[in-house]
């Protein structure tokens, strides 16, 4: 695995958890560019433990995996799908990919959550989460003492994205505060969604984690507007994958594209980058191969930039622009029961 250092920046420090919460505190951020092994989670798990290990001997305090990393970017597929019509072969795929996901909670969280522990990392991991048999493209969040802290399910899946994924609803936008800084989480084109990133910056969020499944270059714009927008760090995590860390055809097939593909063909080229509140790139953007791409995030760089911009602060006008957000969890089902007994006399 290749290691990608930072561009420069300090020697890394502990975070002192009595420090002074207004002095600069530096971490040492990794992203992980790396592909699942497809159809195979228990694979995909010993694959992110190795990865985890590498990033940790590197000094990481904080490790962010791609978009789908546990589970699978279903990259190509279209799950026999066409308007009226849905083939048995696309059913037999989801029934593998829906096999290949995951419960939260369940025993692949547990294994989650003793590797950030095991390793002393925050751990931000992009998994496929199964709910009944509903999928969720989802992050979950663990500390470095090995406790799962939360989820964030994608709000918005794109394009044909939306037959195989639910949509998350306003419960799961989660900023979590830890001695590291404040960590949130937003999946690909959802980074897109103003609203969205507007309620994670009221939040507080200061390291923005953004797993994608797009490596065009036109992404990079994207992550530098949300830095300085948000007056935060932003680390966006790729997949680097080649047509060969896919079932072959035709258990397998990319659509459309198939015939012009070779084993070794780039079919996801990573992109994979650390950028700082202040817009300049930190590590990255990285489109070789799979890597660990790593920065120094010194965490004063957030109110040197908020002095500047504070979009949900000094540089908002609420008399003129506000936002609801309902983060209540929306159930399509509600059963309704009372705790005592209502079929005898009452005292």
């Amino acid at each position: 695995m290749e290691l990608v250092p930072a561009a420069h920046g300090p020697v890394i420090e502990e975070v002192d958890m009595g420090a002074d919460s207004f002095a600069p505190t530096v971490v040492r951020a990794t992203v992980v560019q790396a592909s699942t092994v497809f159809y195979d989670t228990p694979a995909t798990l010993d694959k992110a433990e190795r990865l985890l290990a590498e990033a940790a001997g590197y000094g990481a305090q904080l490790v962010v995996f791609p978009e789908a990393f546990v589970g699978g970017y279903p990259r190509g597929s279209n799950f026999g799908v066409t308007i009226g019509n849905r083939t048995a072969k696309g059913k037999e795929e989801f029934r593998k990919y829906h096999a290949s996901a995951i419960d939260v909670p369940g025993p692949e969280v547990d294994r989650l959550a003793a590797m950030a522990g095991k390793y002393k990392v925050y751990l931000v991991m992009g998994v496929i989460e199964r709910d009944g048999y509903t999928l969720y493209c989802t992050v979950l969040f663990f500390d470095s003492q090995g406790c799962y802290l939360g989820k964030h399910r994608k709000v918005m899946p794109t394009a044909l994205e939306r037959i195989i994924w639910g949509f998350g609803d306003g419960s799961t936008i989660p900023v979590f505060e830890t001695p590291i800084g404040k960590l949130g989480a937003a999946i690909c084109w959802e980074n897109r969604m103003p609203l969205l990133r507007t309620a994670m910056y009221a939040k507080g969020v200061e390291i923005y984690c953004a797993p994608t499944a797009d490596s065009r270059e036109i992404w990079q714009a994207s992550m530098t507007h949300i830095a300085l927008e948000g007056g935060c760090f932003v680390l966006s995590a790729n997949q680097f994958c080649r047509r060969k860390d896919y079932p072959p055809s035709p258990e397998y097939v990319f659509s459309g594209t198939e015939e012009d593909l070779t084993p070794d063909s780039v079919v996801c080229a990573g992109g994979s980058v650390i950028i700082s509140p202040s817009g300049t790139v930190l590590a990255g953007p990285n489109y070789d191969g799979e890597a660990l791409i790593s920065a120094d995030l010194d965490l004063g760089e957030i109110a040197r930039a908020k002095f500047d911009f504070d979009v949900v602060g000094h540089y908002s006008r609420p008399e003129v622009l506000s936002l609801i957000v309902r983060d209540h969890p929306t159930q399509p089902v509600t059963f309704t029961s009372t705790s005592e007994k209502t079929d005898g006399p009452h005292k």
